[in-house]
């Protein structure tokens, strides 16, 4: 019995007592007849009891441990961005000259619909940004991250990302941007080589980010209105964004 893992041993104790429990039926009872028409009754009925256990059951488990998981993760998602992803996509967005003829479709409106969302997501994809950034913004971009490298490494060590990849991978280019340049004691005597790389780096954490931003916004205007209103007022996109409630 010791060789018998506990799923085993559970299988047979619950047979076990299902028999006893039917002995004792007879015992009582004395109907041996009756008893046997129980017993099918109750195989019967097994197949549903299969299909409520193993099928609805375990259905409506998975979709609230789901919901729990997203949930879980969308906190994570809201630390960055109140931590450092809504100032970093700021400074980014004023370096990007290309931003001027798509900025009004980022002035997000809790008017929105699922579709305005979508139909935004995909122009985000398909958006050709350009990061042009000189060795005094490079500067500015290292004392924005600077002491940020654990808070990005403890997110992504946190089991709540596990099954979001699209913002994991959005933390990983935004700290392959942090690994870049702290290794550099300054950007004075950059060649342009390495300032077109450094400029790539930006625009792929810059893009991953804007889509990362986009979702989290919608979430917010779903179930959070309080911090969806925050959100709105304080949008890395918009110049004329303020904290400040306004009539």
């Amino acid at each position: 019995m010791k060789f018998f893992n506990w799923e085993l041993r559970l299988g047979v104790y619950l047979v076990l007592l299902s028999f006893i429990i039917y002995l004792i039926k007879y015992f009582i009872i004395s109907d041996l007849q009756n008893t046997y028409i129980f017993v099918l009754n109750a195989l019967g009925f097994l197949p549903v009891n299969v299909l409520l256990v193993t099928v609805v059951l375990n259905k409506l488990l998975t979709v609230r441990a789901k919901r729990d998981r997203l949930e879980k993760t969308n906190m994570v998602i809201g630390m960055f961005f109140s931590e450092m992803g809504t100032h970093l996509l700021s400074f980014i967005a004023k370096k990007d000259p290309n931003l001027d003829s798509f900025k009004n479709e980022l002035l997000i409106s809790d008017r929105w619909s699922a579709q305005d969302y979508t139909r935004l997501r995909d122009r985000l994809k398909k958006y050709a940004c350009n990061i042009e950034i000189d060795q005094t913004g490079l500067a500015e971009l290292k004392h924005l991250l600077n002491g940020k490298r654990d808070f990005l490494l403890r997110l992504l060590e946190n089991p709540a990302l596990l099954e979001h990849e699209s913002f994991t991978e959005s933390l990983r280019s935004t700290l392959h941007v942090v690994d870049e340049l702290d290794h550099r004691k300054g950007f004075a005597d950059l060649p342009d080589s390495d300032l077109r790389h450094l400029a790539g780096d930006i625009k792929r954490a810059y893009r991953n980010m804007a889509v990362q931003w986009l979702a989290y916004m919608q979430y917010l205007n779903r179930n959070y209105p309080y911090l969806f209103s925050f959100a709105l007022r304080t949008n890395p996109f918009d110049e004329a964004a303020s904290p400040v409630v306004k009539e």
